[in-house]
């Protein structure tokens, strides 16, 4: 393996998140390469903790861009500071001619930068997350491919803008839609699948080093069984974690069908789900797997 590749591992190790060596040779290659690096899989795998890991890493800020559906350039590029243009035009519009006011309000001093603008901005390279990349609309991905590919914005008013220093740019999808091709031929790509019983057994160690290591063996199994059931939302790395902590707050040695009864809103978020665990016995998800 890569020495640099291995110092990744064991330094996301010490950072509570573990990396196997395909996800640590992404990672190494979206910090050498400078290409964008496009994660995706199904929610709860830890795609967004990686980018923030990532910036714990690198010791540099972490800019978050949230898509959602009708995301547009005001909200994820920049936007006028009207109020600002307003009082300046109420300011100077006695001394200053128009053609020079107006070149005097349209510039970078009356922007309000938003996190696309803030990331190749910046002073030092910082890490941009575009989380959930397919929850925006398809026109939303032309805005980005400018800056994917260039590490530039243009804005109409002031010209092109390039980036100071490039940001590490992460985007992540849970693939509710496909993404287009100009944008996936702009990063570098992983799927990020659910962690092995014995990586998933390492995580909950590694965040609550006081759990016994049989309970921890049954709460993943318990998780994976659930994963292979027909669920609205089967549960996460986070939903583990937060059964984990659950148990060891109620001093259990093993998860019993009562337990599971008073907990399972820990593990489950849908009425559906609940009811389909809580009519079962628990040894049906206890079943060992491989």
């Amino acid at each position: 393996m890569n020495k640099e590749i291995d110092d990744l591992i064991k330094d996301f190790y010490k950072h509570d998140y573990i990396l196997n060596e395909a996800l640590a040779t992404s990672v190494f290659l979206l910090k050498n390469l400078g290409k964008p690096l496009l994660l995706e899989g199904s929610p709860g795998v830890g795609k967004t903790v990686l980018a923030k890991t990532l910036a714990q890493h690198l010791g540099t800020d972490l800019i978050r861009l949230q898509c959602y559906e009708g995301l547009d350039v005001s909200t994820s590029i920049y936007e006028w500071n009207y109020q600002k243009q307003l009082l300046h035009i109420k300011l100077f519009e006695q001394e200053t001619d128009k053609k020079t006011l107006g070149k005097e309000i349209f510039g970078m001093d009356y922007v309000l930068k938003r996190p696309l603008l803030q990331s190749i901005s910046a002073d030092k390279p910082v890490v941009l997350l575009i989380d959930e990349i397919d929850r925006a609309d398809e026109e939303f991905e032309a805005y980005l491919l400018e800056l994917l590919s260039d590490f530039q914005i243009s804005i109409p008013e002031l010209g092109t803008i390039t980036a100071r220093t490039k940001p590490l740019v992460i985007l992540t999808s849970n693939r509710t839609r496909e993404l287009s091709d100009a944008l996936r031929r702009r990063c570098l790509y992983h799927w990020v699948d659910f962690p092995t019983k014995i990586g998933e057994i390492r995580i909950i160690s590694k965040k609550l080093p006081d759990i016994d290591e049989q309970l921890a063996t049954q709460v993943v199994t318990f998780i994976h069984n659930l994963r292979k059931a027909s669920l609205h939302k089967p549960p996460g790395i986070a939903e583990s974690l937060d059964w984990a902590k659950t148990l060891l707050l109620m001093n259990q040695k093993n998860i019993t069908d009562e337990i599971v009864k008073t907990t399972i809103g820990s593990v489950l978020k849908h009425k559906d789900d609940v009811e389909f665990v809580t009519n079962r016995s628990v040894q049906e998800f206890l079943v060992p797997i491989d």
